[in-house]
């Protein structure tokens, strides 16, 4: 399977992204706080293809096509790391055969569509984000995709309408998104967040540093969020408290970050993992690392995401940034990224 693109490409890519604080709470209506991170991407590549052959998806990086229920392209294409498959034989509900039917619906100029006329081209993937790591590789993805078509279209749609294309594929990702990723990864920027009533550019005041840790547990936001709502049905009153205390605590990071007292932000940190812990979306695995961050230097730690599985992020002073990496190394993280926040 080739994974390269070559002469005429309309090319879309997007960041990934961090939660800072609001993790669960914004599914309730509390604020979040999330930011990207640029250091991993997601790209897309639409190249020509043959005639009448319609749309076809090269999937670099990404699951094999045995693990999503798709077979193997006849020319054998299909190497353990990706998958090769043509759009018209994926299922309902694929993720890219929603992005990109989105995309076609939205932007091309005929009447195009999945069981309509499709164009004749191929569309390369691939990402360099960790997948089921709370780092948004399906919201990266999915703009990505969606931006790649959009030039093909000759388009150029704004950042709000790419991120309600993008809301209505992670729908298919994780069932009842908060908005939250679609919205920081199409904008590309730091972003104060209420559910339904849309995101605010966060100013940051003084830029910090964040080391990111990969426990290598993969963590499925539907799962995740889907057992906290069940909790909460069965214990409203103690996990609105949870919900409202870490809404409090995400408001006064606002001020913190746009003040550019960062290392105030970071000790919240603290005290936002803390609650979390208490709504048991934290692991052992998890805590290991957030406690070597911590031990190392780190002036604030937490578990960015779902939890159970995914990353932790740690705020620490640009001198001690290589002894928190080396001591997550150490505590057994999959990867570790460091990230500025400007």
């Amino acid at each position: 399977m080739e994974c390269t693109a070559e002469a005429d490409t309309w090319v879309g890519s997007a960041p990934g992204k961090l939660i800072l604080f609001g993790e669960h709470a914004v599914v309730y209506g509390q604020p979040a706080i999330a930011v990207p991170v640029t250091g991993v991407q997601a790209r897309a590549t639409v190249t020509g293809g043959e005639a009448g052959s319609g749309v076809w998806l090269v999937c670099c990086d990404l699951p094999p096509c045995e693990d999503r229920g798709l077979l193997p392209t006849p020319d054998g294409g299909a190497p353990a790391s990706g998958c090769r498959y043509a759009l018209r034989g994926a299922a309902a509900d694929d993720p890219l055969r929603g992005a990109v039917a989105l995309a076609l619906a939205r932007f091309s100029d005929a009447e195009r569509g999945i069981s309509g006329m499709e164009p004749d081209i191929v569309l390369t993937i691939t990402s360099t984000i960790p997948i089921a790591r709370g780092l948004g590789s399906g919201a990266a993805v999915a703009t990505a995709v969606i931006r790649s078509l959009a030039a093909y279209f000759g388009r150029q749609p704004s950042n709000d309408e790419v991120s309600g294309l993008v809301f209505e594929v992670e729908k298919l990702f994780h069932g009842t998104p908060s908005g939250i990723d679609n919205t920081v990864i199409a904008y590309q920027q730091p972003v104060y967040f209420v559910r339904g009533e849309g995101m605010t550019p966060l100013r940051v005041g003084s830029p910090f540093s964040l080391v990111i840790a990969d426990s290598g547990a993969p963590s499925s936001t539907r799962e995740v969020v889907g057992t906290v709502r069940q909790r909460w049905h069965a214990e409203p009153q103690r996990y609105d408290a949870l919900f409202d205390s870490i809404g409090a605590i995400a408001r006064i990071a606002r001020r913190h970050i746009e003040t550019g007292d960062w290392r105030s932000m970071a000790g919240l940190m603290d005290e936002n993992q803390a609650l979390l812990e208490q709504m048991g979306v934290s692991s052992p695995a998890l805590d290991r690392l957030i406690e070597a961050a911590r031990s190392a230097g780190a002036v604030g730690a937490k578990l960015s995401g779902a939890g159970r599985g995914g990353c932790i992020l740690a705020a620490a002073e640009r001198h001690a940034i290589a002894a928190v990496s080396g001591a997550l190394r150490s505590a057994g993280a999959a990867q570790v990224l460091v990230t500025e926040v400007a």
